[in-house]
């Protein structure tokens, strides 16, 4: 059974052992964050601050997001800082069995709670990979920034852009929220999708 279950405090224990102590996006410069204490304060501003993906059990994927001013990171980077009005997806975690399909599910579960909590935009920083790197050499089992054609699948536009890092932003305002919760639509698209076809029926 496939489940995609928000990240907080609570089901932290639940994503990939490397996301539980993990403040790197949460710091800055020398000094480290405490990642009980800015937990605490994502939950009260923000609510839920990523998802974790859930198959029969077992962890096969995590996302982290939020407001971008919980992470103090993103005016380090290249291209950064990440815009005042955007949920920023910081980093995924994907498991040694699984896929590309996990990620783009964990960021369509960002995509809605970002629209449902009213955000203005989503935005993530991007690797414009050269064009002899294809397939398997994109997919890492972890990553803080995501390959740029993975993000032009979701129709995210670049803000700015150096050398070959870019922060990309997709605008919500045009997206429609439904009456059916993000997740459990997620779920159902993704089960839709990779559900045996139906066996034609015989012809009399």
């Amino acid at each position: 059974m496939m489940q995609v279950v928000g990240l907080t405090r609570g089901t932290l224990a639940a994503a990939p052992g490397v996301c539980q102590d993990c403040v790197w996006w949460q710091s800055r410069g020398n000094k480290t964050a405490s990642k009980p204490r800015w937990a605490e304060r994502a939950e009260e501003e923000f609510g839920e601050w990523g998802s974790v993906y859930i198959d029969d059990g077992r962890t096969v994927g995590a996302m982290q997001y939020g407001p971008s001013s919980l992470f103090p990171r993103a005016a380090d980077l290249p291209a950064g800082p990440a815009s005042d009005d955007a949920v920023l997806v910081t980093c995924a975690y994907v498991s040694d069995g699984g896929a590309e399909w996990v990620e783009k599910s964990l960021l369509l579960a960002a995509i809605g709670e970002a629209r449902d909590r009213g955000a203005a935009a989503l935005e993530a920083f991007a690797y414009r990979y050269p064009p002899d790197q294809e397939g398997e050499a994109r997919i890492r089992r972890h990553r803080t920034v995501f390959p740029r054609d993975f993000l032009d699948d979701f129709g995210f536009l670049t803000v700015r852009r150096q050398g070959r890092v870019e922060l990309c932003r997709l605008e919500l305002g045009g997206l429609q929220p439904v009456e059916e919760g993000t997740r459990a639509r997620v779920l159902r698209v993704v089960q839709e999708a990779f559900s045996p076809a139906p066996e034609p029926a015989p012809r009399p």
